[in-house]
């Protein structure tokens, strides 16, 4: 994941949208690292979901999940701005939508103090190769 995310902000990332399962005081953490690394806005996407939100005829639904208030992830959707301050959220535990104003005109100021792929990389060092030929995952071969 770091080299993609650095391949994004060698793009000029200027809002990353991160859907995910995860939750929790890690994941948030994470979305404030993420937003200071890349000196980016962060919509961090969480899932909020309940017992009661799976289907009726999930195989074995009410021996895995009696209770169907029960919280079985916290959602933790969060909006974090390029220096790593949470502007709105995080979500949790509760279905809803997050506002929040973002200015992207705010994404070239903060990256003159931390520029990941720009002022502060080392080309003469490191270099990331992106192929951008999509390829399968698995090749089969005869012989």
């Amino acid at each position: 994941m770091p080299l993609a995310r650095y391949a994004l902000y060698d793009q000029g990332v200027e809002i990353c949208i991160a859907p995910t399962y995860d939750s929790g005081d890690a994941w948030i953490a994470s979305m404030r690292h993420i937003a200071l690394e890349g000196r980016c806005w962060v919509v961090g996407s969480g899932t909020a979901l309940r017992a009661g939100d799976i289907p009726p005829d999930f195989p074995s639904r009410s021996n895995l999940f009696p209770d169907p208030e029960e919280w079985i992830n916290d959602g933790d959707s969060v909006v974090v701005d390029p220096m790593g301050k949470i502007v709105a959220g995080p979500l949790r535990r509760e279905a809803g939508v997050l506002y929040a104003e973002i200015d992207v005109a705010r994404v070239a100021p903060s990256r003159r103090t931390l520029d990941v792929t720009g002022h502060c990389a080392r080309p003469d060092i490191f270099e990331l190769q992106v192929r951008r030929t999509p390829l399968t995952p698995v090749r089969f071969v005869d012989g």
